[in-house]
């Protein structure tokens, strides 16, 4: 049982980094504001599924280079008003080093772009979930306890 009291308080911590990003992920006619998450890959998105994210999710790794692919954001998500007034894309790389760069290098095109990134989830996530794994996809064996945290985390900002 030791280090219980930690885990808890470390998923709640995510689970609320969480629940504010899938309120602001939901599409427009949910409540949301249609906020895309860019992840690396498909698994990624499969883990974001699992924790209940039901809005925009675009793949890095789709065969583009990336000036393709920061183009295509920045027309797609960047060029309205975001209902919110918040950034208009979640930026949610892995953890890990090479997620980091990648991280970086895209946040640093977008702002070239004049178009801001949401990065408070990756950061809420590397600071509370690093012992569970360096992966978005690595947060799946634990959406079953993130869950109902997450529920409640957002009935509470509904």
């Amino acid at each position: 049982m030791s280090g219980s009291p930690n885990r808890e308080v470390r998923f709640e911590k995510a689970a609320r980094a969480i629940a504010n990003s899938v309120i602001r992920n939901r599409p427009i006619s949910e409540g949301g504001s249609g906020c895309p998450v860019i992840v690396e890959g498909p698994r990624d998105e499969d883990a974001l599924r699992e924790l209940g994210f039901t809005g925009p999710v675009e793949k890095v790794n789709r065969g583009w280079d990336r000036s393709t692919l920061i183009a295509y954001l920045h027309s797609t998500y960047c060029l309205g008003n975001v209902p919110d007034d918040g950034p208009p894309v979640i930026l949610l790389m892995d953890w890990d080093r090479t997620g980091g760069k990648l991280q970086s290098s895209i946040r640093d095109r977008m702002m070239a772009m004049d178009s801001k990134v949401d990065e408070s989830l990756r950061k809420a996530l590397l600071r509370s979930m690093k012992p569970e794994g360096r992966t978005v996809e690595s947060l799946i064996p634990h959406a079953h306890a993130l869950g109902p945290i997450i529920q409640q985390c957002i009935s509470e900002l509904d």
